[in-house]
């Protein structure tokens, strides 16, 4: 397993966000993946994941997706972890937003010589009544922009 390879997976997913292109997004989970979006909406099958951001990118003006990759864990042969934190830009502007920062988790899986997602998690890195945290992540993500 390379780490690079389903660190890519990661960096197809967010890019694909960031493009508002629904089928390249869903096109990187299995057929029966699942997502759960940082509002706690639960998306399962490719279909699905398709359906609901046709439906997010045709009626919002999306934000950008600023991540950075934290860990790539084996899980076991053909499955890994991605564990990464992630900022966005709102739509228009050019500073991330604190309160949209996240933590986000992949689980991926090999087959036939391909990664795919198999679970993707968004949670808010809200760090409740720690803004110290708050600050310290957007710092990093910033930097990590430049």
């Amino acid at each position: 397993m390379s780490d690079d390879d389903v660190e890519e997976l990661y960096r197809t997913i967010l890019d694909a966000w960031n493009a508002r292109d629904a089928d390249r997004y869903a096109a990187a989970f299995m057929d029966d993946g699942h997502a759960v979006g940082f509002d706690g909406s639960q998306l399962d099958g490719r279909d699905a994941i398709a359906s609901s951001l046709r439906g997010i990118f045709a009626h919002h003006q999306t934000g950008k997706y600023v991540g950075i990759v934290r860990q790539v864990q084996p899980l076991a042969p053909g499955v890994a972890m991605v564990r990464a934190v992630a900022g966005m830009i709102p739509h228009g502007e050019q500073e991330l937003k604190p309160e949209l920062n996240a933590i986000q988790t992949l689980v991926a899986v090999k087959r036939d010589d391909a990664w795919r997602a198999a679970m993707f998690q968004n949670t808010p890195a809200a760090f409740h009544g720690r803004a110290e945290d708050v600050k310290k992540l957007t710092d990093e993500l910033r930097a990590d922009r430049s």
